[in-house]
């Protein structure tokens, strides 16, 4: 799917020649025939983004099944602690500032959004606290609801005054993949590949706790540390992909709940393959967001406000979710 999203926009390249460019780049096989215009739209427009897809794709939705099985609330998703809210006023803030220079350019606002995603979370974190107890899992959806409407109305004052710089934070808040270039992608991709992979590690204990705190400690859980370990990976993900791409919604809503009807709600099995199929939506919607025009966060509330509405009604309806 990789191969094929590189060779999709405005000036489509074939799969083979593709290929080609690749392992020319890695010193793999023949020189390639592609003309000197494709292999600088390969390597330097469209691979980063590419992978930039793949990484923030797999990060939403292990972080969404993470959070899913954490909180025991199947309409969790990688937002659920305000990190969207806090990272967008982090954003909107920094493109205000009247900062000049090259490192600010690379990465100034991505460095903003970062920290504010995680000052976010630190205070849901402070507020409600990750502990253990039925009554704590209530506690911190209902602060990080409460965050996040702070946080949005902070946005919304930050908004009116941005006048010229208005359209700028409306793009950072549609999401997408266009400022993903090599740089920033070096300073995301650590983060995200951490935290992702020892999230998707993380399955015994996550399905213990699918049994109630309890039930985990009998099977030797400790279900505080558990929790906090498992909301600092799953914060710090969630941080660098809206640093990176902006506010993608739905993928780690949608992803997770299609892996767990087809395999089952263990998250042994579900968080690895949550992140191979949140990366595989998300490059199948940038590739048709790069075609038609249109920011990829766009693509992806289409595809996951129908979703979300069927779990509504499925919910209604007396099955189980």
């Amino acid at each position: 799917m990789a191969i094929a999203a590189i060779g999709v926009g405005s000036v489509a390249i074939p799969p083979t020649e593709v290929v080609g460019i690749l392992l020319q780049q890695i010193g793999v096989g023949a020189d390639s025939a592609a003309s000197p215009g494709f292999t600088v739209i390969v390597t330097e427009l469209r691979l980063p983004r590419i992978l930039a897809a793949i990484l923030v794709g797999a990060a939403l939705a292990v972080v969404g099944g993470v959070f899913q099985s954490l909180l025991r609330n199947p309409l969790a998703d990688p937002y659920v602690l305000g990190t969207s809210s806090g990272a967008a006023l982090g954003a909107a803030v920094a493109i205000l500032l009247p900062i000049s220079g090259v490192a600010w350019e690379l990465g100034g606002v991505q460095l903003a959004a970062f920290a504010g995603a995680l000052a976010a979370v630190g205070l849901v974190w402070r507020v409600a606290g990750i502990g253990s107890g039925e009554e704590r899992i209530a506690s911190v959806l209902l602060v990080g609801y409460a965050v996040a409407s702070l946080l949005a109305a902070a946005l919304s004052l930050v908004m009116l005054m941005s006048g010229a710089n208005l359209r700028a934070i409306f793009s950072f808040l549609l999401g997408g993949l266009d400022g993903a270039t090599w740089p920033r992608l070096a300073a995301a991709a650590l983060p995200l590949i951490l935290a992702t992979t020892l999230l998707a590690l993380r399955g015994r204990p996550l399905a213990a706790l699918l049994l109630g705190d309890e039930g985990a400690m009998h099977l030797g859980v400790e279900v505080r540390r558990e929790r906090r370990i498992s909301v600092a990976l799953a914060s710090l993900a969630t941080a660098a992909a809206v640093a990176l791409a902006g506010l993608i919604g739905f993928v780690g809503l949608v992803v997770p709940h299609l892996i767990r009807l087809a395999v089952g709600p263990d998250p042994r099995a579900v968080l690895p393959l949550s992140a191979i199929g949140g990366a595989l939506l998300l490059l199948v919607a940038d590739s048709v967001a790069r075609t038609i025009g249109i920011p990829v966060g766009v693509i992806t509330a289409l595809i996951g406000a129908p979703f979300l509405l069927w779990l509504l009604h499925r919910s209604r309806a007396g099955y189980a979710l």
